[in-house]
């Protein structure tokens, strides 16, 4: 694995953890078609759907580094949203029997930033264009 990889792959560990602190039901991780990904789908406790989108960053602050101005949020594009509501509208088409017919689905960002030992998550509930 890449150090990118490396760091997406913690970041939607601690996201998981937080969905499931928060009451959250993870129904699967990583789903990948060829059109599109999701990061986590997950069930609320008030039996929505959602998909989450994780975006991390670590950030630096060094002699040498400072990357303080970039933020995790900065890190899902237009397109990149665009992809993500596409892949959700057809996996809830897809799997109807997991939506909630008066709860529905939405689409969360959890950005969250590492510096050094801690993290910072920001939670972005419904976040359609």
């Amino acid at each position: 694995m890449t150090n990118k990889q490396d760091l997406g792959q913690l970041g939607e560990n601690i996201a998981c953890r937080y969905l499931v602190e928060k009451g959250y039901k993870i129904i699967e991780r990583n789903f990948r078609k060829p059109w599109g990904e999701i990061d986590i789908i997950t069930k609320a406790s008030d039996k929505t759907m959602v998909f989450i989108e994780v975006k991390t960053i670590r950030q630096y602050n060094s002699d040498f580094v400072n990357n303080n101005d970039i933020t995790a949020e900065d890190q899902l594009t237009k397109a990149k949203l665009q992809k993500l509501q596409r892949t959700a509208s057809l996996y809830a088409g897809h799997y109807q029997e997991l939506i909630d017919d008066e709860k529905g689905w939405q689409i969360d960002l959890l950005a969250l930033t590492i510096k050094e030992n801690n993290y910072v998550i920001k939670h972005y509930k419904n976040i359609f264009l």
